[in-house]
């Protein structure tokens, strides 16, 4: 049987069905843990889903952070050092990568309590976890407040990039199976990727074609 679920009803619903129901909605999210640093050098890091894909050329990523808090440490560094990174959370790391979603005091590290190392590249002030293996490093670009419900969207530029070589395909498609990156759904369901394919450029008139993974 299939429930239809009416603007009306999902407003009434238990708040903490509503919320595990619209968040698992859409399905698997990317994953990354989010470093900063503060200007006194306190680092802080934290789980998010949100990340997406917003152009090349630059190349720009968005991620929604949600309303801002006194101790939110996060926002606060991104927009005080305008540097942070975005890393992958791999099979082995994830249970410590859900702790750092708890809400600890504001200059508590999440990187010692939850047991990540931090990882600096000359020249960029924020931290990359040393236990990701897909690391980007972006430089903030714009943030956009949403009135509607207090988020704020972050834009930045990606300005570096570390990754292992045999991790990025012919044609710089990055292989997330083989990089062991972890997705999500909903709050706190994790899973694995599995490749089904890769299909070539979608034209009119001319069935999907698979592509052929070179080796």
């Amino acid at each position: 049987m299939t429930t239809n679920i009416k603007g009306d009803h999902i407003a009434a619903l238990e708040k903490q069905y509503r919320i595990c129901l619209i968040n698992s909605l859409i399905g698997y999210k990317p994953l990354n843990l989010l470093g900063t640093i503060s200007e006194a050098g306190n680092t802080n890091l934290c789980i998010i889903s949100s990340a997406f894909h917003l152009g090349a050329s630059p190349p720009l990523v968005g991620l929604v952070m949600r309303p801002g808090r006194d101790h939110n440490d996060t926002l606060n560094n991104i927009r005080a050092t305008r540097q942070y990174t975005l890393n992958n959370v791999l099979p082995d790391w994830f249970k410590q990568a859900h702790q750092t979603s708890a809400s600890y005091p504001s200059g508590v590290s999440e990187f010692d309590i939850c047991g990540f190392n931090e990882h600096y590249v000359a020249g960029f002030k924020a931290p990359f976890v040393e236990q990701s293996t897909v690391r980007i490093g972006l430089e903030l670009r714009e943030t956009i407040p949403m009135e509607i419900n207090r988020t704020t969207i972050v834009i930045g530029e990606i300005v570096e990039i570390l990754i292992d070589d045999v991790l990025i395909d012919e044609d710089g498609t990055v292989d997330h199976v083989e990089a062991k990156t972890v997705a999500v759904a909903g709050l706190d369901a994790y899973f694995l990727p599995e490749a089904l394919g890769r299909l070539a450029y979608a034209k009119p008139g001319i069935e999907p074609q698979e592509l052929n993974r070179p080796g």
